[in-house]
């Protein structure tokens, strides 16, 4: 969990989706897969950037689906506070494309 903050940060929202959507559509057999992925994420991302993004994708899931998570979705929570000061987790940019894609 040390690596969460940089997780988080090192990837803007509009990447994520666009990952998630490269993930949808790019052949898990395809040799080139994780080179195809970092460019539909728009270039700025290597193969092995997108690939450790997968794994820890993979290792979230695995997580939550092991029920090793403490409490019920929708109880209140401690939160951590991440710093976001070398990459900008979520902008007034984003909101604006969020608002622009109407996805609610």
């Amino acid at each position: 969990m040390d690596k969460f903050p940089d997780v988080l940060c090192g990837w803007s929202w509009e990447e994520n989706k666009l990952f998630e959507l490269a993930l949808a559509v790019v052949d898990e057999r395809n040799p080139d897969r994780w080179e195809v992925v970092a460019a539909m994420v728009g270039g700025k991302k290597t193969a092995e950037d997108v690939h450790k993004h997968y794994v820890i994708l993979l290792e979230d899931l695995h997580f939550i689906e092991s029920g090793k998570l403490d409490h019920e979705l929708g109880e209140t929570q401690p939160s951590i506070q991440v710093d976001c000061t070398q990459s900008v987790c979520w902008t007034d940019d984003d909101n604006n494309l969020l608002v622009r894609l109407d996805i609610n």
